[in-house]
């Protein structure tokens, strides 16, 4: 394993195997953005979600999958383009992974691959470890109106990543947490997010959330208001299991106890100081 790698290894706590997992997963991610800029990609995408708010803004929980979307719209955008740059960067840092392509069931935007490690020969505790993966997902055809920054970072060397703005990202957050359909499931890292974009005061862009329901077919008309979309967050945190929502989040975060004040009545206080711009 290269000294590198090892490097950004090291600055991460590490006592579990819980943790082990999380910092591999994330120093994946990492050099996969540095793979990502060094072929050119955010050029034309810019990276969002939870990734991108783990990594530039320090949210303090770790995060699987790594979002981007085309800066407009492309029929004919392929991730496999951009294969190569990524297992070269990662061989060049010690380790072997192999990209598989994500067969899709059904009509979708969204061009996928999983990254899968198959380092064990550099890392025994793989072992007896469950493989680290990480998702990547390309918006083909992005809902508009958000704002872009490049943000730095100095790991595996120095690059930067283009990233949606805040005010875009809180809005795509937004959107999933009151339309993401996982059946029988809830995402508590929608929640927590939540509570970390008001606790830090940050705005959310109002312009972008109405592109994002009004694309995805959530919203009929342009004439969703402020009011329509708070009514719409009540509503959801008064049908939710709160309980499964701290179920689902718990292995992403390192102190249980910042979830424990978690209730509806919580959640319907908190939404109250969403700023919307």
């Amino acid at each position: 394993m290269s000294a590198i790698f090892d490097q950004m290894l090291s600055q991460y706590e590490i006592k579990t195997n819980e943790d082990k997992h999380n910092a591999l997963h994330e120093v994946m991610q990492q050099i996969t953005l540095a793979a990502l800029y060094r072929s050119g990609f955010f050029d034309k995408a810019a990276f969002y979600g939870g990734t991108c708010l783990r990594i530039f803004h320090n949210l303090p929980r770790f995060s699987e999958d790594m979002d981007f979307s085309l800066l407009e719209k492309s029929n004919d955008f392929s991730l496999e383009k951009y294969y190569n740059a990524i297992t070269t960067e990662f061989k060049a840092l010690g380790r072997e992974v192999v990209i598989i392509k994500k067969t899709k069931t059904t009509n979708s935007r969204i061009e996928s691959a999983f990254l899968k490690d198959n380092s064990e020969i550099y890392n025994i505790v793989f072992q007896t470890e469950r493989s680290v993966k990480i998702k990547i997902e390309v918006d083909t055809n992005p809902p508009l109106n958000f704002e872009t920054e490049h943000k730095l970072m100095l790991l595996p060397f120095s690059f930067m990543t283009r990233c949606f703005t805040i005010p875009g990202l809180f809005a795509g957050k937004m959107h999933a947490f009151l339309f993401r359909n996982w059946k029988n499931r809830v995402k508590g890292r929608d929640w927590y997010d939540l509570e970390w974009y008001v606790r830090n005061n940050y705005k959310l862009s109002f312009s972008h959330l109405k592109e994002r329901c009004f694309q995805s077919g959530h919203i009929i008309n342009y004439d969703f208001t402020q009011n329509e979309f708070m009514k719409l967050l009540r509503n959801k945190i008064k049908e939710t299991n709160i309980d499964r929502v701290k179920e689902d989040v718990r292995p992403f975060i390192k102190n249980a106890d910042d979830i424990k004040i978690w209730s509806s009545d919580y959640f319907l206080q908190l939404i109250n100081r969403v700023i919307i711009e």
